[in-house]
């Protein structure tokens, strides 16, 4: 029987990407996301390349009732998850904090630490009933470190950050894994969301320097989720070449 993986935030982006190297690796995949056509043309396309079970599973991990449905509902055979990825998340604004949108504000803390929060909630008690399991959350170095008008995404994702600790620390007694990845900068449609689909401004902040691509990303979290059951990795900061941290950059390809 294949191990399964459940990803959120799968339509696009790291989640798809990593859905693709999982399925590759003959993992059975629970994908989530918000956008049903693309999550039905993914599941068809993963099924049809890798010939692995694909459930998934419409829902916004922002309301509590859609995540508990989605979960509760599962039926006894998908219910034994190995492997949660943490990666719906988004950025909305790039504001000083006396101009911030209220509503900006309120998509990103109820995307990025309360949906985390819901779909931990739900699946980490399948996980200890099963006594296994890794939860791998997407924070970001805007987790580490804070920069000029990205106030309440730092915020939302040094939330994560500390969660992620605190999570290794309550599920430590249950042998589960528990890892924390950060990105730099990656080429996806982070800023084509955080600009509201002024894809000109996106494209400018990937300009003059080779940014992280979503599947170096997706790499690197099958990476953490293949090592041997004795090895955590804990916190993992992955940039570009080209980036030292939220300040420093070398963009000399412009």
């Amino acid at each position: 029987m294949n191990k399964i993986a459940l990803i959120t935030g799968a339509t696009a982006g790291i989640g798809e990407a990593s859905a693709h190297i999982f399925a590759k690796n003959n993992f059975d995949l629970i994908i989530t996301g918000r956008r049903e056509d693309r999550l039905t043309q993914l599941a068809d396309n993963l099924k049809a390349t890798y010939s692995i079970n694909v459930l998934p599973l419409v829902f916004d991990v922002r309301k509590l009732y859609e995540v508990q449905k989605a979960i509760e509902g599962l039926d006894e055979n998908w219910q034994a998850i190995d492997i949660l990825v943490n990666n719906a998340g988004l950025s909305a604004g790039l504001e000083p904090i006396q101009e911030g949108s209220f509503a900006d504000w309120d998509v990103m803390i109820d995307t990025n630490i309360k949906g985390l929060l819901y779909v931990t909630r739900l699946v980490s008690p399948l996980m200890i009933k099963h006594k296994k399991g890794h939860i791998i959350n997407l924070g970001s170095i805007a987790g580490k470190e804070t920069y000029a008008n990205g106030n309440v995404y730092c915020a939302t994702k040094h939330a994560v950050d500390s969660l992620s600790k605190a999570m290794r620390i309550d599920l430590l007694p249950h042998n589960i894994k528990v890892t924390a990845i950060n990105p730099g900068a990656v080429e996806t449609e982070f800023s084509i969301v955080r600009f509201k689909g002024d894809e000109e401004r996106a494209k400018n902040v990937y300009k003059g320097f080779d940014p992280l691509t979503a599947q170096d990303i997706a790499d690197t979290i099958y990476y953490v989720a293949s090592l041997p059951p004795h090895v955590n990795i804990n916190d993992l900061t992955i940039m570009p070449t080209a980036q030292a941290n939220t300040v420093y950059w070398n963009k000399s390809n412009s």
